[in-house]
């Protein structure tokens, strides 16, 4: 089983970024998927959850309106956009799928000037 996170990187300010989470070794299409993220010293947190056919949605209130997630249950993937990113978005980003609660490795998400 695998969860594989595409790299995150620095961003500006007010920019956009777009990961995804390739899925292997379960089933994609039934399970729930969700983004979370942490910062050292911290929790980690929900950012955001989809069910498996993806009709329904649901989103951190922090980030609600600046972020979507969204699936292709033909690749197997699961995707977050990002947009108006600000420095309180940094943080290490992880997907997880409900299936055994597998987590994926994770992907640091810088925003900075």
């Amino acid at each position: 089983v695998q969860l594989v996170e595409s790299r995150g990187g620095l961003v500006q300010p007010g920019g956009s970024l777009r990961l995804s989470c390739a899925a292997s070794g379960f089933t994609f299409s039934r399970y729930v998927m969700s983004w979370y993220r942490q910062v050292p010293g911290k929790e980690r947190e929900l950012v955001a959850t989809i069910s498996s056919s993806g009709g329904s949605t649901n989103y951190a209130d922090s980030v609600k309106g600046r972020f979507t997630i969204s699936r292709d249950n033909a690749k197997n993937t699961v995707y977050l956009q990002m947009n108006s990113l600000n420095p309180e978005d940094t943080a290490v980003y992880y997907c997880k799928s409900d299936w055994h609660d597998y987590w994926g490795q994770g992907t640091q998400v810088t925003v900075s000037s």
